[in-house]
């Protein structure tokens, strides 16, 4: 007996094979609602937040570098400056979308005196 006669005839004497499709298939379904799509989700939502970015917007860097887009570059890069006069050019995929939005939500929380 070869491999393949083995197997099948292990899922003839269990009954039940079309279950073991109907549960794969779940089991798909459930990888996909749980893993894949929130990531593409989050995917595009960082792509529009890149694409968005402007002179003038406070932002964070991964690194945890705060300062304000001063220009935007065509070759996917933009200069930052942390203090007056002080610039740094970074790559536009080196912002945190998330610590970004939490300086700009606090900055907008914070009442101005």
């Amino acid at each position: 007996m070869n491999l393949a006669t083995v197997f099948l005839m292990a899922g003839q004497g269990q009954g039940g094979g079309g279950f073991q499709f109907v549960f794969l298939g779940l089991m798909i379904l459930v990888f996909w609602l749980f893993m894949i799509r929130p990531q593409a989700k989050k995917a595009k939502q960082q792509k529009t937040f890149m694409s968005n970015l402007q002179k003038g917007d406070k932002i964070v860097t991964i690194a945890g570098i705060h300062g304000t887009i001063n220009k935007i570059n065509e070759d996917g890069t933009f200069m930052l400056e942390i203090n007056p006069g002080s610039y740094i050019k970074m790559e536009k995929s080196a912002v945190s979308m998330e610590m970004t939005a939490n300086l700009n939500k606090v900055a907008t929380a914070a009442p101005i005196k």
